[in-house]
């Protein structure tokens, strides 16, 4: 038989007072398609910048929506 199935308990006992709260859990992922043009674009200007993809795709959304809100306002 299988040594680690031998090694095994029938019951664990876990102190979830101990445990540490998910730093990811507040964070949200979103898949968008872009075209294949916009794509290699930003990849470009990401290479370029030494930045990571997501970076620069936040940085100009939330470019944009400083141009909105100074539009709508």
């Amino acid at each position: 038989m299988n040594s680690r199935l031998d090694d095994m308990l029938s019951e664990y006992e876990f102190d979830y007072s101990l445990a540490q709260p998910n730093r990811f859990a507040t964070q949200t992922t979103v898949a968008v398609a872009l075209q294949e043009d916009v794509l290699s674009y930003l990849e470009a200007l990401a290479l370029i910048k030494g930045l990571p993809l997501g970076t620069i795709v936040n940085d100009l959304l939330k470019k944009d929506i400083e141009l909105i809100k100074a539009v709508t306002v």
